[in-house]
């Protein structure tokens, strides 16, 4: 079914065949037909696919429990049990073990924003989505009696934090961004405005520093960024605002930590001489130092420095691994907990002993050995070397005779952090290769890296990916299917039309592929806050670069690899209309594409529960499958 809308824009015409499905109501009964289609179509692999997630939950433990954390007079952990999808927030003290919070009470979806204990131990801030929209309803509950008060704040966000008996929080506006800052007083029920950001193009987060001398606001696009300290509930700006300078701010007992990109595009700590080579993304400041949390070639570490002027690294135990901070609550602490792993190493948990560096091993994930990551650089067209991390079974040799499986993402200056996981290791099982290109836009590399591979140099992340397969394909795998969630699944959809004979298969999750269209309408959530991401099509310079890779405005033909596109009705990222249309446009072009839609409750990134995200793993591994394996 086509209704024509033509859009006119800087002298050049678009037709839209699909404009029709924009609205939620008509396309309704068209995607619930394309979900009965899709199980219809994967049927076959039914068998595969119940092997596969056995698999995949035999090697999940039945009993899943957190590195604990004290917060005040408590020690806090998480835990979820045989069976659960979602598990329990917990805490005890002097032989006592009490649950604070059991998820899979809220049904079958559910998505966790904000939860923070008062500083008394007394109250937990809660908030929950359970339809998969990522609007979040905050709650409170009365730790001492295990009862919510009545109240309960529609239209919440990610973040929030207890500073003098109140709870500050963000608050959405109508296309999603969090856009005000509010608080919430526990003893009175008294909810006032404390910050509204004017601009479309910020978004507002707030948090409690664990020095517990200060409640920040952040304000942040793409580029830039302003920090409000809140004093009894009045916001006072750290260093106002200035177009291109980010700062982010931690504290101490004696003050505010700064550090910036302002003079250093690869952000310095102010007072602290910045080394080559490296991009800080955070400080956290504890009693007599500071940890800083850093990349460098590629790689993560932290570096430790003292008050008395003293420092140290820290670096995964692995290669290809990755480090953080983790379940930090208190200031005045002689250890901190960090959390390192790999694709092929469990999640280990650390205690690092701030003075003298010393390190003892706190818990470990099961281990499955047989496993191997590492480290190849692919030469991208412009001379530049892509990073790409290579997974594998010890056996499957990497001499060009086992599949490959290309994951690819790129975009935010986002660097996904490589954990252990079980579907994973069922995919490796099969034989096959898993690979992760480090393309630009993303920041495996640091700033430069996104500098490089957004606005008018975004297809600069496509070529990239298609170097790398190119590279993996020349005498290391045998056959390569490409991989991608969100910008990543623009990333698999502009690949799948400029290089459709490098792929056996192509899966783009919840793709972005509609940019101009989507990039034009600020009803859309996202739209105005991206324009520093992607560009702004009312620009005629943005509008042609824009319109050159656009998924859905460069349709292609020909013999085509499978294609498996998924998509939400509830997701608010990526609104379900874009792959809808794109699969309708490439099927006139004679594609074959399999549209997975979660015409219910689900979000951006599939099934949230254990056993139901290992479900839809199996079912993506199956089909990628599927096709290395066809001669």
């Amino acid at each position: 079914m086509t209704h024509p809308v033509v859009h006119k824009l800087h002298g050049i015409e678009r037709i839209d065949d699909h404009a029709w499905m924009r609205d939620p109501e008509a396309v309704r009964d068209v995607l619930i037909s394309e979900r009965r289609r899709y199980e219809s179509r994967i049927a076959h692999t039914a068998p595969f696919r119940q092997h596969l997630a056995a698999i995949m939950a035999g090697r999940t433990p039945e009993t899943e429990s957190s590195v604990s954390w004290r917060h005040g007079a408590f020690v806090y952990y998480t835990r979820i049990d045989t069976g659960r999808e979602f598990g329990e927030f917990r805490r005890k003290r002097d032989g006592s073990d009490q649950t604070l919070l059991d998820l899979d009470t809220f049904g079958d979806y559910v998505e966790l924003g904000v939860r923070e204990v008062s500083p008394d131990d007394r109250w937990l801030a809660y908030s929950v989505d359970v339809t998969g929209d990522e609007v979040y309803e905050l709650r409170f509950r009365d730790l001492s009696t295990m009862t919510d008060l009545p109240v309960r704040i529609p239209r919440t966000y990610y973040t929030g934090g207890w500073a003098d008996g109140w709870f500050y929080y963000t608050v959405v506006d109508e296309v999603y961004r969090p856009w005000e800052v509010r608080r919430y007083d526990i003893a009175t029920g008294v909810d006032e405005l404390v910050l509204r950001e004017g601009d479309r193009r910020f978004e507002l987060t707030v948090r409690a520093t664990r020095s517990g001398t200060h409640l920040l606001i952040t304000a942040a696009n793409r580029d830039t960024t302003e920090v409000w300290s809140v004093v009894d509930g009045v916001p006072e700006s750290v260093g106002g605002r200035r177009a291109g300078i980010e700062y982010r701010c931690d504290a101490t007992l004696d003050g505010l930590v700064t550090w910036t990109d302002d003079g250093h595009s690869e952000f310095r700590v102010v007072g602290v001489p910045p080394l080559p080579g490296e991009r800080i993304h955070a400080v956290d400041c504890f009693d007599g130092y500071k940890v800083l949390t850093l990349r460098r070639g590629g790689d993560p570490l932290l570096r430790v420095l003292g008050d008395d002027g003293t420092s140290y690294e820290v670096h995964p135990p692995v290669p290809c691994g990755r480090i953080s901070l983790v379940h930090n609550h208190e200031y005045l602490t002689e250890t901190v907990t960090f959390e390192t792993g790999s694709y092929s190493e469990p999640t280990q948990w650390w205690s690092l002993n701030l003075a003298t560096g010393a390190q003892e091993l706190l818990k470990e994930n099961p281990r499955f050995d047989g496993y191997v990551s590492e480290r190849i650089w692919a030469p991208a067209p412009d001379g530049a070397v892509i990073p790409i991390t290579v997974v594998r079974r010890r056996d499957v040799p990497l001499n060009g005779t086992a599949p490959c499986l290309l994951y690819g993402y790129g975009a935010y200056e986002h660097v996904f952090d490589p954990v252990w996981d079980a579907a994973l290791s069922a995919f490796l099982d099969e034989g096959a290769i898993f690979a992760h290109a480090g393309v630009r836009g993303g920041g495996e590399m640091g700033r430069a890296w996104w500098q490089a591979g957004r606005l008018d140099h975004k297809a600069t992340t496509f070529t990239d990916h298609i170097a790398a397969a190119e590279h993996l394909l020349a005498g290391r795998v045998s056959r390569i299917a490409t991989r991608g969630l969100s910008a990543g699944g623009l990333l698999q959809a502009a690949v799948y039309g400029m290089r459709p004979d490098l792929w056996a298969a192509v899966v783009a999750e919840v793709p972005f592929v509609d940019v101009v269209t989507t990039m034009l309408d600020d009803t859309i959530p996202l739209t105005v806050n991206e324009w520093d991401e992607w560009g702004d099509p009312r620009r005629p310079e943005d509008f042609t670069w824009m319109l050159a890779y656009s998924p859905y405005d460069n349709i292609p033909s020909g013999d085509l690899p499978p294609l498996l596109v998924t998509g939400a009705v509830n997701d608010p990222r990526v609104l379900v209309h874009e792959p809808a249309k794109w699969v309708a446009a490439l099927r006139e072009r004679g594609a074959d594409v399999l549209f997975r839609v979660e015409v219910a409750d689900g979000g951006h990134s599939g099934p949230p529960g254990r056993y139901a995200h290992l479900d839809y793993e199996a079912e993506i591994f199956a089909f990628v499958l599927e096709a290395l394996k066809k001669t």
